[in-house]
């Protein structure tokens, strides 16, 4: 029961620091992108996405690399920068289908439109997202054995 709590607590501290970084970094994105969607108008709508994102990905790395998943294994800055760019690449398609579908399918054409879009691609590329960090990014600290207890490999 023990290890079980232990679980649930790490996964609740590291979905709370996690969320604290992406809100920080979607404040980055969002502001960001509206920026340059009223400097360049509707046909700079996905390019702008890819923009914000780009330089919102890079600060949520560093935010989650050092202080959500900081207790993890680290297996490499170059490697986990790269996957992480990797996946975020993932989300940002999920992203751009979402704004696409609703600026190309369904023809609305204005900034809250984009922003609705960017809202529900932002959900959904954040889930995707928290789910291959903890997988394949980040990966999963060892595991330590309580005193007294006896190890896989130990034999008495």
């Amino acid at each position: 029961m023990r290890g079980a709590y232990a679980r649930f607590a790490t996964l609740l501290r590291e979905v709370i620091k996690f969320g604290a970084v992406g809100a920080i970094a979607a404040v980055i994105k969002f502001g960001l992108v509206n920026i340059l969607w009223s400097m360049w108008g509707s046909e700079g709508t996905l390019i702008a996405n890819v923009i914000a994102t780009v330089v919102a990905t890079t600060f949520a790395y560093f935010g989650n690399r050092f202080w959500t998943f900081r207790h993890r294994e680290q297996s490499g800055l170059a490697r986990e920068y790269i996957l992480f760019f990797a996946f975020n690449g993932v989300g940002l398609l999920i992203e751009l289908i979402c704004l696409g579908f609703i600026r190309y399918t369904l023809g609305f054409d204005s900034l809250l439109a984009n922003n609705i879009g960017l809202v529900i691609g932002t959900g959904l590329g954040t889930l995707f997202r928290f789910w291959s960090y903890k997988r394949w990014v980040f990966m999963a600290p060892p595991v330590v054995q309580e005193e007294g207890q006896a190890g896989p490999l130990t034999t008495r």
